[in-house]
Protein backbone atom coordinates (compact mmCIF):
# COMPACT_ATOMS: atom_id res chain seq x y z
CA UNK A 1 0.00 0.00 0.00
CA UNK A 2 2.94 2.82 1.26
CA UNK A 3 4.66 1.47 -2.34
CA UNK A 4 1.09 2.62 -4.50
CA UNK A 5 1.33 5.73 -2.61
CA UNK A 6 4.37 6.22 -3.53
CA UNK A 7 4.51 5.69 -7.10
CA UNK A 8 1.28 7.95 -7.18
CA UNK A 9 3.49 10.93 -7.28
CA UNK A 10 2.88 14.13 -5.81
CA UNK A 11 -0.54 14.82 -5.68
CA UNK A 12 -1.01 11.87 -3.70
CA UNK A 13 0.30 14.07 -0.52
CA UNK A 14 -2.16 17.05 -0.52
CA UNK A 15 -5.26 14.24 -1.15
CA UNK A 16 -4.13 12.11 1.71
CA UNK A 17 -4.18 15.90 3.75
CA UNK A 18 -7.57 16.66 2.54
CA UNK A 19 -8.79 12.99 3.99
CA UNK A 20 -6.75 13.55 7.27
CA UNK A 21 -8.86 17.18 7.58
CA UNK A 22 -11.86 15.28 6.09
CA UNK A 23 -11.71 12.51 8.39
CA UNK A 24 -11.18 15.11 12.10
CA UNK A 25 -13.79 17.06 11.09
CA UNK A 26 -16.04 14.01 10.83
CA UNK A 27 -14.99 12.93 14.23
CA UNK A 28 -15.68 16.22 15.75
CA UNK A 29 -19.17 16.60 13.96
CA UNK A 30 -20.09 12.54 15.00
CA UNK A 31 -18.76 13.44 19.25
CA UNK A 32 -21.10 16.52 18.65
CA UNK A 33 -24.13 15.33 16.85
CA UNK A 34 -24.12 12.12 19.32
CA UNK A 35 -24.28 14.64 22.29
CA UNK A 36 -27.12 16.91 20.59
CA UNK A 37 -28.82 13.76 20.08
CA UNK A 38 -31.60 13.14 23.12
CA UNK A 39 -34.81 11.72 23.75
CA UNK A 40 -37.25 14.62 22.37
CA UNK A 41 -39.99 12.75 23.49
CA UNK A 42 -39.08 12.04 26.82
CA UNK A 43 -38.00 15.73 27.80
CA UNK A 44 -41.43 17.51 26.04
CA UNK A 45 -43.04 14.76 28.25
CA UNK A 46 -41.62 16.05 31.60
CA UNK A 47 -41.48 19.44 30.19
CA UNK A 48 -45.57 19.24 29.55
CA UNK A 49 -46.13 17.52 32.27
CA UNK A 50 -44.68 20.78 34.28
CA UNK A 51 -46.68 23.42 31.91
CA UNK A 52 -50.12 21.76 32.66
CA UNK A 53 -49.73 22.81 36.38
CA UNK A 54 -49.78 25.98 35.06
CA UNK A 55 -47.57 28.89 35.88
CA UNK A 56 -46.18 27.37 39.13
CA UNK A 57 -44.59 24.53 36.59
CA UNK A 58 -42.38 27.23 34.21
CA UNK A 59 -40.01 27.30 36.83
CA UNK A 60 -39.35 23.13 36.94
CA UNK A 61 -39.34 23.06 33.22
CA UNK A 62 -36.75 26.05 33.14
CA UNK A 63 -34.88 23.63 35.65
CA UNK A 64 -35.68 20.44 33.39
CA UNK A 65 -34.09 21.93 29.96
CA UNK A 66 -31.36 23.63 31.75
CA UNK A 67 -30.21 20.06 32.60
CA UNK A 68 -30.78 18.72 29.37
CA UNK A 69 -27.84 18.85 26.57
CA UNK A 70 -28.80 19.16 22.92
CA UNK A 71 -30.36 21.98 20.47
CA UNK A 72 -34.32 20.86 21.69
CA UNK A 73 -33.65 21.68 25.28
CA UNK A 74 -31.64 25.16 24.08
CA UNK A 75 -34.55 26.32 22.13
CA UNK A 76 -37.54 25.45 24.91
CA UNK A 77 -35.47 26.88 27.65
CA UNK A 78 -34.93 30.58 25.46
CA UNK A 79 -38.30 30.65 24.89
CA UNK A 80 -39.52 29.42 28.94
CA UNK A 81 -36.84 32.46 30.41
CA UNK A 82 -39.13 34.61 27.61
CA UNK A 83 -42.74 33.61 29.30
CA UNK A 84 -43.06 36.61 31.49
CA UNK A 85 -42.72 39.11 28.37
CA UNK A 86 -45.42 37.55 25.75
CA UNK A 87 -46.01 34.65 23.36
CA UNK A 88 -44.66 36.87 20.46
CA UNK A 89 -41.04 37.54 22.34
CA UNK A 90 -41.39 33.98 23.63
CA UNK A 91 -41.63 32.90 19.57
CA UNK A 92 -39.05 35.60 18.80
CA UNK A 93 -36.45 33.71 21.41
CA UNK A 94 -37.06 30.50 19.96
CA UNK A 95 -36.63 31.83 16.57
CA UNK A 96 -33.26 33.28 17.60
CA UNK A 97 -32.32 30.26 19.46
CA UNK A 98 -32.78 27.89 16.68
CA UNK A 99 -31.12 29.98 14.08
CA UNK A 100 -27.65 29.61 16.80
CA UNK A 101 -28.55 26.06 17.23
CA UNK A 102 -28.75 25.34 13.71
CA UNK A 103 -25.42 27.44 12.81
CA UNK A 104 -23.75 24.80 15.93
CA UNK A 105 -24.73 21.66 14.38
CA UNK A 106 -23.71 22.35 10.92
CA UNK A 107 -20.39 24.16 11.62
CA UNK A 108 -17.55 22.37 9.63
CA UNK A 109 -20.10 20.85 7.12
CA UNK A 110 -18.76 23.35 4.69
CA UNK A 111 -15.38 21.92 4.63
CA UNK A 112 -16.49 18.42 4.48
CA UNK A 113 -18.27 19.94 1.18
CA UNK A 114 -15.22 21.38 0.53
CA UNK A 115 -12.79 18.55 0.70
CA UNK A 116 -15.36 16.05 -1.49
CA UNK A 117 -15.39 18.40 -5.18
CA UNK A 118 -11.09 19.20 -3.97
CA UNK A 119 -10.20 15.53 -3.73
CA UNK A 120 -10.99 14.14 -7.33
CA UNK A 121 -9.89 17.43 -8.67
CA UNK A 122 -6.51 16.65 -7.15
CA UNK A 123 -7.13 13.29 -8.03
CA UNK A 124 -7.40 14.68 -12.42
CA UNK A 125 -4.31 17.00 -11.81
CA UNK A 126 -2.40 13.93 -10.75
CA UNK A 127 -3.85 11.83 -13.80
CA UNK A 128 -2.77 14.87 -16.20
CA UNK A 129 0.83 14.92 -14.37
CA UNK A 130 0.72 11.06 -15.37
CA UNK A 131 -0.01 11.86 -18.88
CA UNK A 132 2.38 14.56 -19.27
CA UNK A 133 5.46 12.45 -18.07
CA UNK A 134 4.17 9.22 -19.91
CA UNK A 135 4.35 11.40 -22.95
CA UNK A 136 7.75 13.10 -21.91
CA UNK A 137 9.53 9.31 -22.05
CA UNK A 138 8.22 8.66 -25.56
CA UNK A 139 9.20 11.45 -26.43
CA UNK A 140 12.71 10.93 -25.09
CA UNK A 141 12.92 7.40 -26.02
CA UNK A 142 11.50 7.73 -29.21
CA UNK A 143 9.43 4.34 -28.70
CA UNK A 144 5.94 3.88 -27.57
CA UNK A 145 6.19 0.39 -25.86
CA UNK A 146 4.58 -0.03 -22.88
CA UNK A 147 7.40 -0.24 -20.66
CA UNK A 148 8.43 3.37 -21.55
CA UNK A 149 4.78 5.11 -20.30
CA UNK A 150 4.13 3.10 -17.20
CA UNK A 151 5.43 4.78 -15.09
CA UNK A 152 3.55 7.86 -16.21
CA UNK A 153 -0.06 6.05 -16.86
CA UNK A 154 0.69 4.06 -12.88
CA UNK A 155 0.66 7.66 -11.64
CA UNK A 156 -2.49 8.80 -13.73
CA UNK A 157 -4.54 5.94 -12.69
CA UNK A 158 -3.08 5.67 -8.96
CA UNK A 159 -4.07 9.61 -8.08
CA UNK A 160 -7.44 9.62 -9.73
CA UNK A 161 -8.36 6.07 -7.25
CA UNK A 162 -7.20 7.91 -4.36
CA UNK A 163 -8.67 11.14 -5.06
CA UNK A 164 -12.10 9.68 -5.82
CA UNK A 165 -11.65 7.06 -2.82
CA UNK A 166 -11.45 10.17 -0.35
CA UNK A 167 -14.19 12.05 -1.87
CA UNK A 168 -16.67 8.96 -1.39
CA UNK A 169 -15.57 8.54 2.32
CA UNK A 170 -16.16 12.06 3.23
CA UNK A 171 -19.12 12.09 0.71
CA UNK A 172 -20.51 9.45 3.13
CA UNK A 173 -19.90 11.00 6.41
CA UNK A 174 -21.60 14.31 4.71
CA UNK A 175 -24.56 12.93 3.70
CA UNK A 176 -25.00 11.14 7.61
CA UNK A 177 -24.18 14.74 9.24
CA UNK A 178 -26.83 16.32 7.02
CA UNK A 179 -29.44 13.18 7.90
CA UNK A 180 -28.54 13.41 11.14
CA UNK A 181 -28.81 17.52 11.60
CA UNK A 182 -32.68 16.91 9.75
CA UNK A 183 -34.12 15.10 12.21
CA UNK A 184 -32.67 17.11 15.20
CA UNK A 185 -34.42 19.96 12.67
CA UNK A 186 -37.66 18.59 12.91
CA UNK A 187 -37.17 18.04 16.44
CA UNK A 188 -36.44 21.67 17.45
CA UNK A 189 -40.21 22.45 15.06
CA UNK A 190 -41.88 20.18 16.84
CA UNK A 191 -41.17 20.62 20.12
CA UNK A 192 -41.09 24.90 19.36
CA UNK A 193 -44.75 24.45 18.48
CA UNK A 194 -45.73 21.89 21.55
CA UNK A 195 -44.07 24.54 24.02
CA UNK A 196 -45.61 27.55 22.34
CA UNK A 197 -49.29 25.90 22.74
CA UNK A 198 -48.69 24.88 26.13
CA UNK A 199 -47.94 28.67 27.25
CA UNK A 200 -51.16 29.56 25.10
CA UNK A 201 -53.37 26.61 27.32
CA UNK A 202 -51.80 28.05 30.21
CA UNK A 203 -52.70 32.03 29.26
CA UNK A 204 -56.25 30.69 28.38
CA UNK A 205 -56.76 29.91 32.25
Amino acid sequence: MLELFHDGGFFMYPILALLIIGLAISLERLYTLSRSSVSTTKLLARVRKNLDKGTEGIEEAKRICAETRGPVASILIAGLLRVDEGIENVEKAISNAGTVEMAFLERGLVWLTTIVSLAPMLGFLGTVQGMVVAFQSIEAANDISPAIVAHGISVALLTTLFGLVVAIIISLAYNYFTDQIDHLTIDMEESSVELIDSLVAIKKR
